[in-house]
């Protein structure tokens, strides 16, 4: 399937919300043909290159849909639009069109069904909790609750300062509880990084 590429320095994943200006052309083509279709887009971060002109010379071959929630215009004149994550897909191959646009012929990612939340999780998801209240969090509407362990490691995955490669791996992984684990792994490094 063909889906129009939108190449971000930012990871998206699902269930997650994300807010954009939007100001060249070929992208504001691309949304305006989106909402009359009622379909989205693919969000890919950027592997190296830049996000406005020319398309990046590498992004990641794992992304996130995006489906369009919201949008305004903003005080300096520019398109807002909100998104919030859907299905994963993978990149199979892309081609440019003339006016630039980004096109990824995609194979979406099948998800392995929702585990409970643990009491092993209580942890992660007093972490949430805490994220939710910051104010740039806040903002974002995402809220403080995880149905399961999915909601709840793409959130964490999303919202943490990780490295764009380590959330690129966090994307990828198919299995919510192996995603979890990973993340519990990078914030014992990050904290004992604090304490070096």
């Amino acid at each position: 399937m063909n889906v129009p590429l939108f190449p971000l320095n930012t990871v998206l994943f699902p269930g997650c919300t994300l807010d954009l200006q939007i100001f060249e052309a070929r992208y504001l083509d691309m949304i305006g043909r989106c909402m009359k279709a009622g379909t989205g887009f693919g969000v890919v971060c950027i592997v190296q290159g830049q996000e406005v002109g020319a398309p990046p010379s590498e992004h990641a071959k794992v992304g996130c849909e995006a489906l369009i929630r919201d949008f305004q215009k903003q005080d300096n004149g520019l398109l807002g639009i909100r998104v919030e994550g859907g299905r994963r897909f993978r990149v199979l191959d892309t081609h440019t069109q003339k006016d630039q646009l980004l096109i990824g012929e995609v194979q979406w990612l099948n998800e392995l069904p929702d585990a409970p939340l643990e009491e092993r999780d209580d942890d992660l998801l007093a972490l949430l909790v805490a994220l939710a209240e910051h104010p740039m969090v806040e903002s974002l509407a995402m809220g403080s609750h995880a149905s399961g362990q999915h909601a709840l490691g793409n959130k964490l995955a999303y919202l943490l300062p990780f490295e764009d490669q380590e959330k690129l791996r966090l994307l990828e992984t198919d299995d919510p509880g192996l995603r979890l684990d990973a993340i519990q792994g990078l914030l014992e490094r990050m904290q004992g990084d604090l304490l070096v």
